[in-house]
């Protein structure tokens, strides 16, 4: 599994104390979900064009957002090459290349657009629900319906598996499935922050 999804074991407890921290600051959770917002039509159309559950995808974004490294979403520090993800859902060129968005070989000049592209939020949630759905092909997930945690225990492993292969922590899961049932990431996609519009979780 480490060889080929790159995932690895649980945070550390201090980390875990930290990112439980870090979810109940206020102003960073609003600024979190005014960004969210604002990507609300790209995550519904890609998902909707990829049968992948929107609520993932937010729930995904709504997390590497709120734990994001100050100054990493720039160009220059994506030039740095101190940082290996990028861009909001924090993903690697090698996604690119999976989805045959990149050659295997790139040139220096292939890779610095390779993280412009990351860089750019729309484009970046396009690649990640592409992620998702290359991952679900690679899993034989159904193709033909959205999985949905409160309808089936068999999607809701499906879904914690997804989130278990984007971020490879084995404490990632756990969170996503939390923050899929979150009311207002539910008011955010469907219309209402205070009463969720949609059973997708």
């Amino acid at each position: 599994m480490r060889r080929r999804f790159g995932v690895h074991g649980p945070q550390p407890k201090l980390a875990q104390l930290f990112t439980e921290g870090l979810d109940q600051l206020q102003p960073l959770r609003a600024h979190t979900l005014s960004r969210l917002e604002e990507l609300r039509p790209v995550i519904l159309s890609e998902s909707r064009r990829q049968q992948i559950n929107p609520m993932l995808v937010a729930a995904v974004l709504f997390d590497e957002l709120q734990h994001a490294k100050p100054g990493e979403d720039t160009p220059l520090a994506a030039e740095s090459g101190l940082f290996q993800t990028h861009g909001p859902a924090q993903l690697s060129i090698g996604e690119l290349k999976k989805q045959g968005l990149l050659p295997d070989d790139p040139t220096p000049e292939q890779i610095s657009a390779a993280r412009l592209h990351l860089l750019d939020p729309e484009r970046n949630v396009e690649v990640l629900v592409g992620k998702f759905a290359r991952l679900s092909r690679v899993l034989n997930l159904p193709r033909h319906r959205l999985l949905m945690a409160s309808r089936d225990p068999r999607d809701a492993k499906a879904l914690a598996t997804l989130a278990y292969l984007h971020n490879g922590k084995l404490d990632y899961p756990g969170r996503i499935l939390r923050y899929m049932q979150n009311p207002e990431l539910h008011g955010i996609l469907y219309g209402t922050r205070r009463t969720p519009t949609s059973p997708l979780i």
